[in-house]
């Protein structure tokens, strides 16, 4: 129709969307536009625009998907339920002796709230309000308190219930359960790095993150009851899936019951309910919107051969596949700059996945560890959007220092990746034991 073939249209498209993105253009209408170009360019205008309109309502239908706005969900009543505030004191009183003990304990409370939450920005939000009053009261460093409180919501990427794992298994294709069952463990591994990050840094610098004397084992036993919501979503959700009782979508659909029960005995208000819906909906309506853009952007890339070429690029060249694992790893560090998390995944996955798969890797493997780079990105300069998160909560720390104060995290992050390129059972073996 346009004299070019479909491979320099494919690569003009490319460009085009990453200009478009890089220019401030939100990304689904960026991805939606040049895939409706693209398609029109290749195949017409009746065939293109025919077959992107049959996208958003294929994907809206699907029932995989509507296990997102579950998850959503179980995180904003978890929030208006004030859950969060008794989690992070049982942290507080568990683990407040230690050198840099309360930032270790947000650390431990951001993973717990993570696994009712799966939004790594709201737990970041959640957080910047209830922990670093208290360690800026106990005479922490806003540095320490702020990076430790944006790294931390970065955990709600990978402990489920996640977002984004979700997302990823719509992409590719692949098992939303066995993705969620293979993000737990990591994610527990990620939370202890980051605690012995900290307790490193308080002890090299003790002005950094004093230790918090004077709970007794008393007040450590009482304040546990705090954290029964948690565990118990937690047990919920997973046993639910371990023994076959419910699909994620029904155990997320049960997980978000039981929190709006036990919010209702900590007598949540109407209003709170009210914004826990309207924020839940607000959110699931961009992502949605996201994934739709995105998915018609996949199918011009199908049409323009590019993952195919892109594949057949990657195993023709003469490095051992752990080599060129670690070039992707490294241009998502880079893509991880200047893109969000969900963006960046949503837009790279439909080349990169066929890639890494004709290299033999493993889909969950890959799953996790690409999440785990997303992570990155969250608070990295210098569109970290949980740094951004924190200092909007919290004006008197600039956005400077929250990145200044996430350096050592993402060092553990990167530890992290490496644990799991040297190990990869320390990913595979929960799905793999449980669902055989």
């Amino acid at each position: 129709m346009t004299g070019l073939d479909n491979d320099t249209i494919g690569v003009i498209g490319v460009v085009c969307m990453l200009l478009l993105v890089l220019s401030g253009v939100r990304i689904y209408i960026a991805a939606a536009a040049v895939g409706l170009v693209g398609l029109v360019a290749m195949i017409g205008w009746d065939a293109g625009a025919g077959m992107i309109g049959t996208i958003p309502h294929s994907k809206a239908v699907s029932y995989t998907l509507s296990v997102l706005p579950m998850f959503i969900l179980i995180g904003y009543l978890a929030f208006h339920a004030g859950i969060t505030q008794s989690l992070f004191d049982a942290a507080r009183k568990w683990f407040g002796f230690l050198p840099g003990g309360l930032a270790v304990a947000s650390v431990f409370a951001t993973a717990g709230f993570a696994a009712v939450s799966g939004a790594s920005t709201a737990t970041a939000a959640v957080f910047s309000r209830v922990a670093i009053p208290e360690m800026l009261a106990a005479g922490y460093s806003r540095r320490l308190a702020a990076g430790v409180v944006a790294a931390g919501g970065t955990l709600a990427t990978l402990i489920p219930p996640s977002a984004i794992l979700v997302i990823y298994a719509i992409i590719v294709e692949e098992s939303v359960g066995r993705l969620l069952l293979a993000g737990f463990i990591p994610g527990v591994v990620s939370a202890l790095i980051y605690a012995l990050i900290i307790l490193i840094w308080a002890k090299l610098d003790p002005k950094v993150g004093p230790a918090i004397k004077g709970y007794t084992w008393g007040d450590r036993i009482k304040a546990l009851p705090g954290t029964a919501p948690v565990i118990s979503v937690v047990l919920i959700i997973f046993t639910a899936m371990y023994l076959g009782w419910a699909t994620p979508t029904e155990a997320g659909a049960l997980g978000a019951f039981v929190v709006f029960i036990m919010a209702l005995m900590q007598g949540m208000r109407y209003e709170a309910l009210k914004d826990s819906l309207l924020e839940t909906a607000k959110l699931t309506v961009m992502i949605f919107s996201l994934i739709w853009g995105v998915l018609i952007f996949v199918r011009f890339l199908g049409f323009a051969g590019l993952p195919e070429h892109f594949t057949q690029f990657i195993t023709s060249l003469p490095f051992e596949p752990w080599v060129v694992m670690l070039f992707i790893l490294l241009g998502y560090v880079i893509l991880g700059m200047f893109m969000d998390a969900i963006g960046m995944l949503l837009l790279t996955l439909p080349v990169v996945y066929p890639a890494v798969m004709a290299l033999g890797y493993d889909s969950i493997w890959f799953g996790i560890i690409v999440v785990k780079m997303a992570e990155v990105c969250l608070v990295t300069p210098p569109i970290g959007l949980n740094c951004f998160v924190v200092s909007a909560v919290r004006p008197d720390i600039p956005v400077a220092s929250v990145f200044r104060g996430v350096g050592p995290f993402v060092i553990a992050d990167f530890i992290t990746v490496g644990v799991f390129l040297i190990w990869p059972e320390v990913i595979t073996w929960l799905p793999n034991t449980m669902l055989n």
